[in-house]
């Protein structure tokens, strides 16, 4: 069996650039494949169920953003303290970390799975589901959160290998579940009329598929990576330090998502074809964010080990490459979608109307993503350095304090659907302005801390 060792990143010493690029690419392609599943979902729906169907899947995205920014926020804890451990050269400690992330998060993915069966009719109800749908909307939800446990399996295994440096193995692991959700949604939407419970039961077993996948890895695994069954458990001050980072994260990708239920509403109020026309240009947007996020995740890892080992000048450089990368690789896509976007929502929709909403979130929205680097990587990179209290406090700032005072005011005032989605950028300016001042204050205090030792 190979070592650990063959096929570590070394993130602590030699050129940034390349290395970013490489850590990045594969992981922002892995989340774009993983949305292209996903939008295969809305495509088979829209094109095979009827817009109905596509509007009881658009009114779940915002809750089910809930649960998966909650997973995905929390994974940042994991990321970080074994890419911390390793610049700290402190790995016989690694595999108590590993086993105690691994049953946390199977843990973890249960009462969040029960907590959205509870939640899912109140949510959904609140956030101004048209009648017409609702019904549906609660069947797919439902089947939906048997996956959470899997997705939290999968989502805190791909942190543990982010952590060395590997990224191409989770993308591999999302190709082939990918891969199979599609043909799954093909035959049980077409083929067995099952509507959006075909949807949703395709995402669960393709769920199951990538869990199970990343669990396989890590057993195989004879070194300090490697996972045991009869070794699960949970090592308090272990589980201290992930939630340190992990919970202020996860409340930051919730309250995110919270502050979308909100705007739901809002888009609700324009009726069933806004519903659907805003569900679809969504996926335009996930596109260019994944790539955002992405070069976010690599700031995350490179700062946690490069600050680990004491490097501040590396930490700095880490930042400020992935805010011209996130930024630049973000706006070349978005560019791509707004110049041919007539093409790419007609393959998603037949309606006229439709396609007028999902058009016009496009070239409010869309156009702006590359705007999303500057908060995402701000915030990374003050996690990678242990500090993630302050971005999730300035985040829920921008996004949820920020929005509501623009629905509340701008909105009310004006209250076309264009200048709804115009929250989207004005909230991003915000809190990117907001963070980066955060960040240079902090970057100060710990270069005179490292300085006076």
């Amino acid at each position: 069996m190979k070592t650990l060792k063959s096929k570590e990143m070394d993130m602590l010493n030699g050129g940034l650039a390349g290395k970013l690029i490489l850590f990045s690419l594969p992981l922002a392609f892995s989340s774009i494949l993983q949305q292209l599943f996903n939008s295969a979902d809305v495509a088979v729906v829209g094109r095979f169920a009827g817009d109905n169907a596509l509007a009881a899947v658009g009114s779940c995205v915002a809750l089910v953003g809930i649960f998966v920014n909650l997973i995905v926020g929390l994974s940042v804890g994991p990321n970080a303290v074994l890419a911390n451990l390793i610049g700290q050269k402190q790995r016989d400690k690694i595999n108590d970390m590993l086993h105690t992330i691994l049953t946390f998060g199977t843990v973890l993915g249960i009462g969040l799975m029960f907590l959205g069966f509870l939640t899912a009719r109140v949510i959904l109800e609140l956030s101004g589901t048209p009648a017409g749908v609702l019904s549906e909307a609660l069947l797919y939800i439902r089947i939906y959160f048997l996956s959470i446990p899997f997705m939290t399996v999968y989502n805190f295994g791909a942190a543990i290998l982010r952590s060395f440096g590997d990224t191409r193995r989770p993308m591999f692991y999302l190709i082939i579940s990918g891969v199979v959700n599609v043909i799954l949604n093909l035959v049980l939407v077409i083929c067995f009329h099952l509507g959006v419970a075909g949807v949703a039961i395709s995402t669960v077993i393709s769920t199951i598929l990538s869990a199970v996948m990343v669990i396989i890895y890590l057993y195989r695994r004879n070194d300090e990576f490697s996972f045991r069954f009869h070794q699960m458990k949970i090592v308090g001050p272990y589980l201290k330090k992930i939630l340190q980072i992990g919970i202020p994260s996860g409340i930051q990708g919730t309250i995110f998502s919270i502050s979308n239920v909100f705007i739901q509403s809002g888009i609700n109020s324009f009726g069933e074809n806004a519903i659907a026309g805003s569900s679809l240009a969504l996926n335009f947007e996930y596109f260019t964010y994944d790539i955002a996020n992405a070069f976010a995740q690599a700031t995350v890892t490179f700062t946690s080990q490069n600050y680990g080992a004491g490097n501040i000048s590396r930490c700095k450089k880490v930042f400020w490459l992935n805010m011209l990368f996130g930024i630049g690789f973000t706006e070349i896509l978005a560019i791509i979608f707004i110049v041919w976007s007539d093409f790419f929502v007609g393959i998603y929709t037949t309606s006229s109307a439709v396609a007028a909403y999902a058009l016009i979130r496009m070239y409010h929205v869309c156009s702006l993503e590359g705007l999303t680097t500057t908060y995402e990587v701000e915030s990374a990179a003050l996690r990678g350095m242990g500090k993630s209290l302050e971005p999730a406090i300035f985040t829920i700032l921008g996004t949820v304090v920020f929005r509501l005072l623009w629905l509340g005011t701008v909105f009310r005032a004006l209250p076309s659907y264009g200048w709804l989605m115009n929250v989207y950028v004005a909230s991003w300016i915000f809190t990117g302005c907001t963070l980066f001042i955060v960040y240079i204050r902090h970057m100060r205090r710990i270069e005179i801390s490292f300085a006076t030792k």
